[in-house]
């Protein structure tokens, strides 16, 4: 049997080793999140992906954060393969003069393949300009079946999608998945198979908005 107790644990030593998903990051501008739940009556697994722009890597990365009791590999958290970059022209977009900044000419942001026209100038800072992605392109910056499922057994059910939560108290960097409401809820989802034992009395808080410290390093 699941029990919430056992989930919280994990989500719980995901955070005291900073393997748990953070908006406010220090190396990643937010952009946006989703959140997929997946279970069974033996397992369970949470998939929390969070896009950023990340001047350091020089992209914009959905970074992939797996719990659960059923990975098909890996440690609970995040490993190489959880990192998915998205933009394939970050050449033709950066100013090569003033990093991190859009260069002139209007250039299309291809992501995946598809070119997508922004209405940005140049000079802006990239974290803006692709944060005018959403919501309209969305799904392109965030992953698809084989990426999210690619340490997942591929037979485990999905239950539950969120597309925005309470993530936690953005005044309380120290503050464990266990003690806040969305987390010991979606616990007592997992443990018991019912999704409305999640009553969000929060308002959402994973619009990038809410953390204007995000890629602050």
């Amino acid at each position: 049997m699941i029990t919430s107790d056992e989930v919280l644990a994990q989500l719980d030593r995901a955070a005291k080793g900073f393997d748990f998903p953070d908006p406010e990051h220090g190396y990643y501008h937010a952009i946006d999140g989703r959140l997929h739940a997946f279970r069974d009556e033996k397992r369970w697994a949470l998939v929390i992906e969070l896009v950023g722009y990340n001047p350091r890597a020089g992209n914009v990365i959905d970074v992939l954060h797996c719990f659960g009791n059923c990975l098909t590999e890996g440690e609970p958290g995040y490993g190489h393969g959880d990192f998915l970059t998205r933009v394939d022209n970050m050449y033709q977009l950066e100013d090569h003069d003033r990093p991190e900044q859009l260069r002139g000419g209007r250039p299309p942001v291809v992501v995946r393949g598809q070119a997508l026209e922004v209405d940005a100038t140049q000079g802006e800072p990239l974290e803006d300009v692709f944060r005018r992605l959403v919501p309209e392109h969305r799904d392109l910056l965030l992953a698809d079946e084989e990426e999210l499922r690619h340490r997942l057994p591929a037979d485990l059910p999905r239950i539950m999608v969120l597309e925005q939560w309470w993530h936690r108290d953005p005044d309380r960097h120290d503050q464990l998945p266990s003690e806040t409401e969305t987390f010991a809820q979606l616990a007592q989802v997992f443990a018991t198979g019912d999704v409305t034992a999640y009553r969000p009395t929060h308002a959402p808080n994973t619009h990038w908005s809410c953390w204007p410290e995000s890629g602050w390093l």
